[in-house]
């Protein structure tokens, strides 16, 4: 199995080549964010192939990273759309409000306007949680469902954190992984922070993977 253990900051000509070709022929990974979150894991390409990734732990793969092996074989993460809550507002100030709430829970949000937007001409993006819905809800701000590449905010001292998220591939792969993604929050959300976010980031295996 192909282990891909650097990330290539800046693909040559001839490497970008590379990549399209092996675009077409489906050999890249679609990967959602849980799993881009990971820096060891193993993981199905779409053209069905087996790899592992092993990279220092150097912040979450977005969305066009490249991963390159020993022997200089390229491998494209391309970010998959998956099932999130996306928020509207009929205003600016409104939106800021949910955005501020919802940071105050420390929530991984998408910031967006290259997709469909409300009045505010902006949207929010992030996993699906009922609890922090309804929220947002009573505060005015509408929410719907929807799939989309996510790719939240990293932290503003990170480097790489302004990923525009507006990744127009056309991935029309049905590639339906049942991710249920059990919210473990303890959403007391009256303002007195209690954070139970327990996403575990460490390098265990995730999605497909089995990282014995």
């Amino acid at each position: 199995m192909k282990i891909f253990n650097t990330r290539l900051s800046t693909p040559s000509d001839v490497q970008k080549t590379q990549l399209a070709e092996q675009y077409k022929a489906d050999d890249y990974l679609l990967l959602d964010f849980d799993t881009r979150q990971h820096s060891r894991f193993r993981a199905i390409t779409v053209s069905g192939e087996a790899v592992g990734v092993d990279l220092p732990r150097t912040g979450v793969l977005k969305g066009d990273d490249v991963l390159i092996n020993e022997s200089g074989e390229l491998m494209q993460v391309i970010a998959k759309p998956q099932a999130v809550t996306k928020v509207t507002a009929a205003n600016d100030f409104l939106l800021m409000k949910g955005a501020y709430h919802l940071g105050n829970r420390h929530v991984p949000l998408m910031f967006d306007h290259s997709f469909d937007q409300g009045e505010a001409g902006y949207a929010l993006y992030f996993e699906n949680d009922h609890v922090l819905a309804q929220m947002l809800e009573n505060l005015g701000l509408h929410i719907e469902s929807t799939s989309v590449p996510f790719e939240p905010e990293t932290g503003a001292y990170q480097k790489g954190q302004g990923h525009s998220h507006g990744h127009s591939h056309s991935h029309a792969h049905s590639h339906s992984d049942s991710h249920s993604h059990q919210e473990s929050h303890d959403h007391s959300h009256d303002e007195s922070h209690s954070h139970g976010h327990s996403h575990s980031h460490h390098d265990a295996p995730v999605g497909r993977s089995n990282d014995g």
